[in-house]
């Protein structure tokens, strides 16, 4: 018997990393494929007539092994992956997409689906099962159950493509990434350089045995070298590595993986009826319609533009004055923004890292979240972990009951695909009356400990920590009967104000005085520079404005065109998504949609936008806290009740109001911007 096919015997049902074999993931999701679609099977066979409870539920809580093998694979690949993993995921994504379009284009099924929802107003449902409801029928519908013969076998070789284009898109940028190496032999080429971030670069080198340094596109080394490194060259060549990933026209270019994607999206959406990808899409998100999202981010540009205009000209300014640079160019961008930040606020990230050890911060995380929702986190080694690397935790409540168990992988490494995210290996769900706890994990890329240094974080690491920690509180939290709308399963424009809320903790000074204690000698952060944190908080936030909203145009521009077939140039269509909100000269060597995992392999498409969406809830929200006390209980315990637990059971606006009393309002991002006087 396959150990992926069984109920693990493991502590709190964990996933029994150390004894899977990669010659056992096929096997056994062909054997969860087989039982998932007994359990379909066994629905739609039944003698007794369709009811919420034989239909809807069923249907909700079949597939769970299938669902967790799924997770335990697909998290591995974005995790610890390897030339075999990525093999499996080639030939395992087709047959989950075929899967997934046998139950939607199931005639018997959605017929006993359609036939409980066409009397669910003489049903006696609870809010949570309305929900429910409406999601399983629209589930069917959005996804082609309406088509006729012939347009259900085109949907079906649309998503058997898609599901196949995304992994080799991800499979290239991750290889680009791994490829790319500058290797540094004189040390002079270092000047600028922090000390850590050359040790890291030395001990990098050392485990390729090589001489001298190492400097690599994964974040840890790649941000530093362009925060500081004072070779300009160097941090050309740098930085056109990282912006040529998937665009060298050889066999790792994503080009036509880009035009393809956003083609059978369209053909996707036009055959069931959508105008393009992105309604279909935003039919099921707070902003709703294109045109919504559109001028969301028009009226968001109007204010940030003028500010953005201002400060860019003020770094060239700056360049110009303090080096004779005559033309600002994107490798100058980080580099003159810290120093000019330096100047400013005499703030840079090397004094403020040896306050940030990893350990207090995440300590740090611990402490906030046992002070507004009564969680402790007790460290454990009884549980199998993927990596070393990983940190196994056990969360409960006041009463000692359990929560959830709790994953955070924090470094780099080759199988590792970069950025930061939360993800989950067992979703939460009351059935038969048992609350069944999560299991919920965090991915980050900070700098590791080197031989004399623990990781120091950088400030920006510091909210990275605090934000994936926000998403990892919502799936922790979860307290909903259906697994399809437990945790972060919301409005994806909803699913980013946990986490974005979160972050508002990391600039007061009521919670750095919890953690932020210097590494050697146990000082706390001084207030001085507690201070000057919260006043660079709103450095050049015009130009960081505009460059969240030129993602979103661009997300935009790809998915909310109606004619995708006659774009021939990922290029130049990129360059005119980006015409409004460019402030660098274009490199002609780079481009961005070939790299853009949240869009063209994430579950961003059409979606980006929602990062400024949720930032206009979360500031809104994050001044309820702060007229109320951002400890406050009463405040703390509405935001569990009505946000964390809900999950997608009820409209997210519904929920938001029943929160804060009220629908938000965009002044409060502006103003926490600075862009608003």
């Amino acid at each position: 018997m396959n150990i992926l096919n069984n109920t693990f015997n493991t502590p709190f049902n964990t996933a029994p990393f150390s004894k899977i074999k990669n010659e056992d993931y096929l096997p056994a999701f062909k054997t969860a494929i087989e039982k998932a679609k007994a359990e379909i099977d066994a629905i739609t066979s039944t003698k007794e007539g369709p009811n919420f409870e034989n239909t809807i539920e069923a249907l909700d809580y079949s597939g769970q092994e299938l669902s967790r093998i799924s997770s335990i694979f697909f998290n591995l690949n974005s995790a610890e992956t390897n030339d075999d993993i990525q093999k499996i995921a080639q030939e395992v994504s087709p047959l989950l997409s075929e899967f997934s379009n046998d139950i939607t284009l199931n005639e018997e099924l959605f017929k006993k689906v359609k036939a409980v929802y066409d009397i669910k107003s003489e049903l006696d449902l609870t809010t949570e099962q309305k929900t429910l409801l409406d999601k399983k029928y629209k589930g069917f519908s959005r996804n082609g159950a309406n088509l006729k013969g012939e347009d259900k076998e085109k949907l079906r070789a649309i998503d058997r493509e898609l599901s196949q284009l995304k992994l080799k898109f991800g499979e290239h940028i991750l290889a680009e990434t791994n490829n790319f190496e500058m290797h540094i032999t004189d040390e002079t080429d270092l000047s600028g350089l922090p000390d850590g971030a050359k040790e890291a670069a030395k001990q990098l080198a050392e485990s390729k045995e090589k001489d001298g340094w190492l400097i690599t596109l994964d974040y840890p080394s790649y941000i530093p070298f362009m925060t500081y490194a004072d070779n300009r060259n160097l941090r050309e060549k740098l930085s056109k590595a990282f912006g040529s990933k998937g665009f060298k026209n050889d066999d790792l270019d994503n080009q036509d993986n880009v035009l393809r994607i956003a083609e059978l999206r369209y053909q996707r959406a036009q055959l069931l009826g959508y105008k393009t990808h992105a309604h279909f899409v935003l039919e099921e998100r707070m902003a709703e319609t294109p045109e919504k999202v559109n001028a969301f981010l028009h009226q968001l540009l109007e204010k940030a533009k003028p500010a953005a205009l201002k400060e860019f000209k003020t770094l060239e300014d700056f360049a110009k004055d303090l080096d004779g640079i005559d033309n600002l160019q994107k490798w100058d961008s980080a580099y003159y923004s810290e120093k000019l930040k330096q100047k400013l606020f005499s703030l840079d990230d090397e004094q403020l890292k040896p306050y940030f050890k990893l350990e207090n911060v995440i300590n740090g995380a611990f402490t906030v979240a046992e002070k507004l929702f009564g969680l402790q986190f007790e460290e454990i080694d009884t549980i199998d972990k993927y990596h070393e690397d990983v940190m196994t935790y056990k969360v409960v409540d006041t009463e000692g009951n359990l929560v959830s168990i709790f994953y955070a992988d924090f470094f780099p490494r080759a199988g590792k695909r970069n950025g930061a995210w939360m993800t989950s290996y067992k979703s939460q769900m009351i059935k038969n009356g048992e609350n069944d706890r999560p299991h919920v994990s965090i991915v980050c890329n900070f700098t590791k400990p080197t031989k004399s240094k623990p990781s120091l974080l950088t400030f920006n690491e510091v909210t990275t920590l605090f934000h994936e920690f926000g998403h990892a509180l919502h799936g922790m939290l979860a307290n909903t009967i259906y697994p399809s709308l437990s945790g972060t399963n919301v409005y994806w424009d909803f699913v980013e104000l946990p986490s974005q809320i979160l972050e508002n903790w990391c600039y007061e000074e009521e919670t750095l005085k919890l953690f932020a204690t210097h590494y050697e000698t146990g000082e706390l952060i001084p207030m001085e520079l507690i201070e000057k944190i919260k006043a660079s908080a709103t450095f050049n936030e015009g130009m960081q404005t505009l460059r969240q909203l030129s993602f979103g145009m661009l997300d935009m521009a790809w998915h909310a065109n109606e004619s995708p077939e006659t774009i021939t140039s990922v290029k130049s269509h990129e360059t005119k998504a980006f015409g409004e909100t460019q402030l660098y000269p274009d490199v002609e060597e780079n481009c961005m949609s070939t790299a853009f995992a949240h869009i063209f392999q994430g579950g961003y498409s059409s979606g980006y936008y929602s990062y400024k969406w949720a930032e206009v809830l979360d500031a809104d929200a994050f001044e309820y806290f702060k007229e109320e006390g951002i400890f406050n209980k009463t405040v703390a315990d509405k935001f569990k009740i009505f946000v964390l637990s809900q999950g997608g059971t009820e409209n997210p606006m519904t929920l938001y109001k029943k929160f804060r009393g009220q629908e938000p309002k965009p002044e409060a991002l502006l103003k926490r911007a600075g862009l608003l006087k």
